[in-house]
């Protein structure tokens, strides 16, 4: 059966979502004299123009305030800017507006709500709640795209989403529910990831598809020990994915992480890029990445290849742990017993379809933190992905980029993803290195990629 996301938002909480709707109801209704707002009279609504929620968080405080006084409101500048928007909302439909508004549904502790991918899901007073009825009706899911027409309820508490009119980009009347991702058949990633490539000429995208080749819906681990390089990795992987594979839907997630990393990958690489930062909440790490992989799920029911790049896999599940009630079986390092059910869920997800579409999930694991839950945490996920690329201090010591452990770095069945007389000369490849100490492999392989221009003239040639 399809999972029911409706019976489902009884049973998950979002604290976060709570208290935005909290501080919305203890906003002043029409009825009453706003701060924010003064108007002498209702306008008709033909002089205003239509207003899409979506066009309005690209605004700043000072064009929200312009705005309004275009339309004869007063919007108090000390405002912050999603109470202005808030504000000139509830004017706007007041005067009979049409307001409109787009975004993925979330689970909120109420029902669901439309978050907004530009504000990275984060709730706000201006979210727009979607019914229940409108839910069970058009069979939506959890991590939809929808877009309405928006109205305000008869208390002025919340926006609501009163018309559905678009699905995933869909006209409604073009929309057909798809195959719950559930319900897709699950098969050995097929499909090869080409990292290596003209524009970034990137040694590590070279080295890996020489050591673990990438598939379609492959489950990769990165393992890394703090300060080795395991971020600029993935920044040259997702790099390389939007060069050789600009069809596949690219998603960086990026969670409890520092906020220097974020923006500094949100400059460098064309992709969605979705984050939680150290200060934040853990609620919000948590509710970043369940509400990424949902969409990534419905993407690929769409017959969509996607990929998910995850750092970190170890802080997720910190995130997890954090949040579980004290009551329950404490294990090694103080990680609670069915802390990392969920995690695991996320990791497993990944799939490569039968039916079309797949999703890919190459997350990092921290290792030698010295935390006993991190070790703890890596044993857990050790051996359930079918990829793990090992990431060497020693070779970082000796500033050797990129940083891999030749031995213990592999693809499982990646015999499907190389062409028969690729797979012969990298099983030459591999057995001349595996006769050296680990870091002179990796060194002499380092400098035979910093010779050859194509791994194809590598292969042919050998290594010397």
């Amino acid at each position: 059966m399809e999972s029911d996301p409706v019976a489902a938002g009884a049973e998950c909480g979002d604290e976060a979502s709570k208290e935005q709707a909290d501080d919305l109801r203890q906003q002043p209704s029409s009825e009453e004299n706003r701060a924010g707002i003064s108007q002498a009279e209702p306008i008709p609504a033909r002089n205003w123009p239509p207003l899409d929620i979506n066009e309005l968080h690209k605004l700043s405080p000072g064009e929200l305030v312009g705005l309004g006084e275009k339309s004869g409101v007063y919007l108090h500048p000390a405002r912050s800017r999603h109470y202005l928007i808030v504000d000139l909302v509830r004017a706007a439909l007041d005067a009979g507006a049409t307001v409109t508004a787009q975004g993925f549904v979330d689970q909120s502790s109420d029902g669901f709500v439309l978050r907004c991918p530009e504000l990275n899901f984060l709730p706000v007073p201006e979210d727009v709640s979607v019914p229940r009825g409108m839910m069970q009706e058009f069979q939506l899911r959890l991590g939809q795209r929808i877009g309405g027409v928006v109205k305000l309820r008869q208390n002025h508490s919340r926006l609501v989403l009163n018309e559905l009119n678009t699905v995933e980009n869909a006209p409604l009347t073009d929309w057909t529910p798809k195959t719950d991702f559930e319900q897709l058949t699950p098969q050995y990633p097929q499909g090869r990831i080409m990292l290596e490539n003209d524009k970034t000429k990137s040694l590590e995208a070279r080295a890996v598809d020489l050591l673990a080749p990438l598939g379609r819906g492959q489950r990769g681990l990165i393992v890394a020990p703090p300060r080795v390089g395991k971020t600029i990795l993935l920044k040259e992987i997702a790099k390389a994915i939007r060069v050789n594979h600009p069809e596949i839907e690219l998603i960086i997630l990026l969670v409890d992480e520092r906020p220097e990393e974020v923006t500094d990958l949100e400059r460098e690489v064309d992709c969605q890029i979705y984050s939680s930062t150290f200060d934040e909440d853990t609620h919000r790490h948590v509710q970043v990445a369940e509400l990424v992989l949902e969409r990534a799920k419905r993407l690929v029911e769409l017959k969509k290849d996607v990929v998910i790049l995850l750092d970190s896999i170890t802080r997720l599940a910190r995130g997890y742990n954090n949040l579980q009630p004290s009551r329950g079986r404490i294990m090694s390092g103080g990680v609670e017993s069915k802390a990392l059910m969920k995690p695991k869920k996320f990791f497993g997800a990944a799939r490569n379809v039968e039916e079309g579409g797949s999703l890919t999930i190459v997350a990092t694991a921290l290792i030698d933190t010295g935390s006993r839950m991190d070790e703890v945490i890596f044993e857990e996920f050790k051996g359930t992905g079918n990829m793990e690329l090992h990431l060497d201090r020693g070779l970082v010591e000796k500033r050797m980029y990129p940083a891999i452990h030749v031995l213990q770095t592999a693809t499982r069945r990646e015999d499907l993803l190389y062409h028969p007389d690729e797979w012969e000369r990298v099983q030459v490849l591999r057995k001349t290195m595996a006769a050296l100490p680990p870091m002179e492999a990796m060194e002499m392989l380092i400098s035979n990629l910093q010779a050859t221009k194509t791994n194809a003239e590598l292969l042919l040639a050998g290594l010397r």
